[in-house]
């Protein structure tokens, strides 16, 4: 990359207005234009970041994570950055350690860089119950994309115009757009590197806008819906296979006792056919995603 690179932050944002202003002014130091998607707030955050000299997109309602960075994204593009930076509005990410993130890919080694917790010289103050769910998270998410990737949910994240393009379809509307875009960068070959970075939870107001269950629910649900679609003849076509295999031990035993004792059983005869639809329906749809995936790998 020549020259210096024109550099574009995206901050999706929820309710911040007490950090929103930090976040953006220290941003403006490493790049060049700021973008901040106001996702539903009901306080000044929007105000403030306009005030600010920042772009602001506005959502009359909370639509999630994911769709706030689709429109960042969509914007971003109009302005034909070199590199698009993404941190939260909340104060978690450093907005100094943004060169950290960008040097690699003004270097040309990576296409995507992410600010990891959990490589060597990270500082993460996360309180326990966090750090013990982000780790079932991550441990998930590797299995998913295939991927060395420590820190599959760290949304302080750098992209090359070229990833940024690569990755538009990506479909989560939450908190799972973290552990999608890895999965699909892994698939599209792109190069993800990790950079140790600081987060921090302490010091900072609630940074959470969903309790924990449902923000892990969230992204559990995007990682279980990613697993199916790449991977569904062992999580469609088996089940559907053993519950075909049920229906027809069922269907031999309903029809052992009629023959036997001119007794039709109803009970059994209604679990012979819902193991039997159940299993034909994911035994198809199986097939329908391996063909469509096949399909889709072909075009890639």
């Amino acid at each position: 990359m020549s020259g210096r690179p024109f550099i574009v932050a995206c901050i999706p944002a929820f309710n911040e207005e007490r950090t929103i202003a930090k976040v953006i002014v220290k941003a403006l130091r490493y790049v060049d234009k700021v973008l901040v998607c106001d996702d539903g707030s009901t306080d000044m955050t929007a105000e403030i970041a306009e005030g600010l000299g920042a772009e602001v997109i506005r959502h009359g309602r909370n639509m999630g994570k994911g769709v706030a960075l689709r429109e960042l994204f969509r914007m971003a593009k109009k302005y034909k950055p070199d590199i698009v930076v993404v941190l939260d509005g909340d104060g978690q990410h450093d907005p100094d350690e943004i060169p950290k993130l960008v040097e690699p890919l003004e270097k040309g080694v990576a296409d995507l860089v992410i600010g990891s917790r959990y490589v060597e010289g990270a500082k993460v103050d996360a309180p326990l119950y966090r750090r013990l769910g982000l780790k079932v998270i991550n441990f998930f998410g590797r299995k998913l994309t295939k991927s060395v990737v420590k820190d599959t949910q760290s949304g302080f994240r750098a992209f090359t115009l070229k990833a940024l393009e690569e990755l538009e379809d990506t479909e989560s509307e939450g908190f799972g757009i973290e552990s999608e875009q890895i999965a699909l960068a892994v698939k599209k070959g792109l190069r993800v590197l990790e950079v140790p970075t600081s987060i921090r939870y302490k010091e900072l107001p609630k940074t959470s806008k969903k309790s924990p269950l449902l923000h892990g629910g969230e992204i559990m649900a995007t990682i279980l819906r990613l697993i199916i679609e790449e991977r569904p003849l062992l999580c469609l076509g088996v089940p559907g296979s053993i519950l075909m295999a049920i229906g027809m031990v069922f269907g031999v035993y309903l029809l052992w006792t009629f023959n036997m004792t001119r007794y039709f059983s109803i009970p059994i005869a209604i679990l012979m056919l819902g193991a039997m639809n159940i299993g034909i329906t994911l035994v198809i749809t199986a097939l329908m995603l391996y063909g469509l995936n096949r399909v889709a790998k072909r075009k890639l």
